[in-house]
């Protein structure tokens, strides 16, 4: 038996370690400071996973709907059915990731229908006003 005295991150530890019988010149262990090696067969890479497309948004459900452009919440609805509106007036407040957004009246037109109110979550694609 052999006494050692090693020092690891500042640590002194002594250790004992136990001279074994057989081929002293050829260490039974692999050092932790290289990897081990071992012969392995060619390794073929798998193909890629093929990606997911991107989800386009949902049809609206009226020829003049305007469909939500994202996720989100609803925080003000700032028109009723029946309200003339023009171009680039804004209709309501949709809050996606912390941020609000106006959504706009694309041409001139009569609100139609209106198919959210405060409060509601709404996904792209879905309408959320319909002009006529």
């Amino acid at each position: 038996m052999k006494k050692y005295r090693v020092t690891v991150n500042g640590n002194t530890y002594e250790v004992e370690v136990e001279e074994l019988a057989g081929d002293l010149e050829k260490p039974s262990y692999v050092p932790t400071s290289q990897p081990a090696v071992t012969p392995t067969s060619p390794v073929t890479p798998k193909p890629a996973a093929p990606q997911p497309r991107p989800q386009s948004p949902k049809p609206a459900a009226a020829p003049g709907a305007i469909a939500s452009p994202m996720p989100g919440t609803i925080l003000d609805v700032k028109i009723k059915e029946g309200d003339e509106v023009e171009k680039g007036q804004v209709l309501m407040i949709l809050e996606a990731m912390k941020m609000e957004n106006e959504i706009i009246a694309p041409s001139d037109g009569k609100v139609k229908a209106i198919y959210v109110q405060k409060g509601a979550s709404v996904n792209t694609g879905d309408p959320l006003v319909e002009l006529s």
